[in-house]
């Protein structure tokens, strides 16, 4: 997806005390980039020292770099005011002005995640985030939250900046014309800043978003909270059944199953485990109705439970249609994902085998990673 074409596209950078990274990003974007991706808006997220120098340096009348570069090279209007300049706080909520203490890390995660996850919540918008400024921890947090949240449009960069103008406060963007600065030597000699080159490294990223469960897509989960359970979904996939709560462990998540999801479920693994080929609904006859029904009989710990639940009694009779398949496959599909996340859930749901026109379904897991137990530590 080019991320040029989103009508929203958002440029969002760390910055510590120098702000320049900002305008060295935009520069590289929107003159040198191909192809080119000019923001619509950028979110600068930063210490309280940090704010001062970019409201300073980049917004003020003078010197005002972000408003001399739009005009040196004729970009449209850009959103960048004091309003998305976000300051860094503590847990207590008071301004950050360094990032010393690991409660300070653990709120600045919190923070960078939060404005990655509200900034991809939006269909419409492509953004692009720089790791170039600010400590190491700053960069590197904007990048995990990318990899947890990122979309196929969204992007991750470093700037380069050629010497002797990296690292020089006085050096915002490369100029059209020549323009006179001073180097950061004992001397410092006079340099041009149109020699300067910027480049944008675009650096690949895992995209775990669709990984996730929905409840971590939205506002209020913690960095370590999202990274706990996205290890979770990439432990190897094991499966263990306990019938006497209709829970489930997949891999390192435990949840719960309505009874009747449990129950479909729980079959297709006696089948996995007994090394039975693949189900289609046409193939289903009374010996596997009367299998599917013990297994909800289990779930319900009720050995009458059928005559109590004259839908799935009415199974022994009628025997499982396309309908009820495909009904209870998709449901706890469904149930799996909220917990899970789709990719993570199909891992562990019945999944169509081959493409044979009566290709049945069946468990992709292999036997010896299904059990049927109590759920240690429950």
């Amino acid at each position: 997806m080019n991320p040029d074409r989103y009508p929203r596209r958002i440029l969002l950078c760390v910055a510590g005390l120098s702000p320049q990274i900002v305008t060295e990003t935009l520069y590289a974007l929107t003159v040198t980039g191909e192809p080119r991706f000019i923001p619509t808006e950028i979110h600068l997220l930063t210490t309280a020292n940090g704010a001062e120098r970019a409201r300073l340096t980049l917004l003020s009348d003078e010197p005002g770099w972000f408003h001399r570069l739009r005009r040196d090279y004729g970009l449209p209007d850009i959103r960048f005011a004091l309003d998305t300049i976000h300051i860094l706080r503590a847990a207590d909520g008071r301004p950050l002005d360094d990032i010393r203490q690991p409660a300070d890390n653990e709120a600045i995660a919190d923070a960078i995640t939060a404005k990655v996850r509200e900034l991809t919540a939006d269909p419409d918008g492509a953004v692009h985030a720089s790791i170039a400024g600010g400590r190491k921890t700053m960069g590197f947090y904007p990048g995990y939250a990318l990899s947890l949240f990122g979309r196929p449009q969204d992007r991750l960069s470093h700037v380069l900046v050629s010497s002797p103008f990296e690292s020089n406060p006085n050096f915002f963007y490369p100029a059209p014309v020549e323009r006179v600065i001073f180097g950061n030597g004992p001397d410092q000699r006079p340099l041009d800043a149109s020699d300067a080159t910027v480049t944008l490294a675009d650096i690949p990223f895992v995209r775990l978003r669709d990984g996730l469960q929905e409840s971590l897509l939205r506002e209020g989960t913690s960095f370590s909270e999202v990274v706990r359970q996205a290890q979770r979904n990439l432990a190897a996939p094991s499966l263990m059944l306990d019938a006497a709560t209709c829970r489930v462990r997949c891999g390192e998540t435990a949840l719960r199953l309505t009874p009747i999801s449990f129950a479909w479920l729980a079959w297709f693994a006696r089948r996995a485990l007994e090394g039975l080929p693949p189900l289609h609904w046409k193939r289903v006859g009374p010996a596997e109705v009367e299998a599917f029904l013990a297994e909800h009989r289990a779930a319900l710990n009720d050995p009458l439970a059928d005559d109590q639940h004259p839908p799935i009694a009415s199974r022994r009779l009628e025997g499982i249609d396309k309908a009820f398949f495909e009904e209870r496959t998709s449901k706890l599909k469904r149930e799996l994902s909220r917990v899970l996340g789709g990719p993570t859930a199909a891992r562990y749901a019945p999944q169509r085998q081959g493409t044979q026109r009566l290709a049945g379904h069946a468990l992709g897991l292999e036997p010896h990673r299904i059990r049927f137990a109590g759920l240690e530590g429950e």
